[in-house]
């Protein structure tokens, strides 16, 4: 392994307690946190995102929050151009890089070489006309036809996921999924996995969907929806945020969005897990276990000189 420090990624599914984590490793360590949440990306999506305030960075400096508006649609190639320089430019500090988040793409787009397929505008207004006129219901069983390993991965209302499978498929002549190929380092990392027990986990999800709400998320989204959430194709899909959209909208009761949005949640992180769990190479973690921050520590120190 080279002098520079390795990156340290901090996985796993959503409500484990990879924030907190992340933020003792970094007292510890040295280290500063390179957000690898895509929703956290967007300005505004506070709450909803579990973005962490001040008192929970607890003073270490927190890179690649807030950078695009709500009407913008995530882009894995861009957020990888903006987290590797990031991650350089404090390597080369001899600062930790500390990646933590749950969006597995977003993760791995740093850590590994990914070949993102372009696009082709022609074919992408095509099938974006396509959605608006069948819906997403038609467009998904046509991806289940010509890739169904792809139609298994994506959601059949995930309309602008299932449109980006198309036009894959349709531009490389190949899979979509193809586009994910077995891991390639780009940097040394130790990458280590949080997680806890499924019934854990779901009364974990439920306690922060009620601590949303608390906090002032319906007023949150009201806001957003007023500076163009709905024009977004990335962010009014989140978690939560979705639900609360059909609220205001009247599709959904109060209480129907609350508890869709504690639903929706466990299936995701169901997802979550599946996906990190895939890779071999992860070190995994009880986070209810009261050492946790000690076990991770010996962990990275472990990893790193086995590099």
């Amino acid at each position: 392994m080279s002098g520079l420090p390795p990156v340290v990624a901090l996985v796993g599914p959503t409500a484990t307690g990879k924030t907190a984590l992340a933020v003792a490793l970094a007292h510890r360590l040295g280290g500063e946190v390179v957000n690898a949440d895509s929703m956290q990306l967007y300005r505004g999506m506070d709450i909803g995102t579990a973005k962490p305030d001040a008192d929970e960075r607890d003073s270490v400096p927190h890179h690649l929050l807030d950078l695009w508006h709500v009407r913008e649609v995530a882009s894995v190639a861009e957020y990888r151009r903006l987290a590797r320089a990031e991650v350089d430019r404090l390597r080369a500090a001899g600062v930790v890089p500390l990646l933590v988040g749950g969006s597995g793409l977003y993760v791995r787009a740093v850590l590994d070489e990914l070949d993102f397929p372009g696009t082709d505008p022609a074919v992408r207004a095509r099938l974006e006309a396509e959605l608006a006129d069948v819906g997403p219901d038609a467009l998904h069983a046509r991806l289940a036809a010509v890739d169904p390993a792809a139609a298994a991965a994506v959601l059949p209302s995930n309309g602008r996921r299932v449109v980006r499978a198309l036009e894959v498929v349709e531009i490389t002549g190949g899979p979509f999924r193809a586009t994910l190929p077995e891991p390639r380092p780009h940097y040394p990392a130790v990458v280590v996995g949080l997680d806890r027990e499924p019934a854990e986990l779901d009364e974990r999800v439920a306690l922060r969907v009620d601590r949303m709400w608390a906090a002032g998320f319906v007023a949150e989204v009201e806001a957003l929806a007023a500076d163009g959430l709905r024009e977004g194709p990335t962010a009014s899909r989140a978690l939560g945020y979705a639900q609360v959209l059909a609220q205001l909208d009247g599709v959904l009761t109060p209480a129907e969005a609350r508890e869709k949005t504690v639903t929706t949640t466990r299936r995701f992180v169901r997802r979550q897990r599946s996906w990190f769990r895939r890779d071999a190479a992860t070190t995994w973690l009880d986070a209810a276990r009261p050492d946790l921050v000690d076990e991770a520590l010996a962990v990275i120190t472990a990893r790193t000189l086995e590099g």
